[in-house]
């Protein structure tokens, strides 16, 4: 999916894939508000509504980090299209609407989507 710009479904809203990573709106987890940040896309739109579980993607690399963490350098994950090393935290996760996804970046390799859904089914306990 390299150079793709975004993706526009029949309703006119953004269509949404897992493994894809957007700039999003995602809730704060303590105070009211929203922060733009990269976000993996691990649903695609569920019923209706396009809304879509996502999961938080931070350039703060945890000290101790915890199972659900996975480090991304994009460096050897050019895919992605993140500019610096990250975390992606799985046990972050929020449902947003389509609406919420400001700007496509990149996907996940097939080899980390799955070490992503193995980490998402030791936390949830699948």
């Amino acid at each position: 999916m390299p150079g793709k710009t975004s993706t526009l479904s029949k309703t006119g809203s953004q269509s949404m894939r897992p493994g894809e990573i957007y700039l999003a709106q995602f809730p704060f987890g303590d105070i009211p508000g929203m922060k733009l940040r990269p976000v993996l896309l691990l649903t695609g739109t569920v019923g209706f509504v396009p809304e879509g579980l996502v999961a938080y993607i931070s350039s703060v690399i945890p000290s101790q980090p915890l199972p659900s963490d996975l480090t991304i350098d994009p460096t050897d994950l050019r895919s992605t299209n993140l500019k610096t090393l990250s975390a992606l935290r799985l046990h972050k996760l929020a449902t947003i609407h389509s609406s919420s996804l400001a700007r496509y970046l990149g996907s996940l390799d097939a080899v980390t989507a799955a070490v992503v859904s193995a980490k998402l089914r030791s936390l949830l306990d699948l």
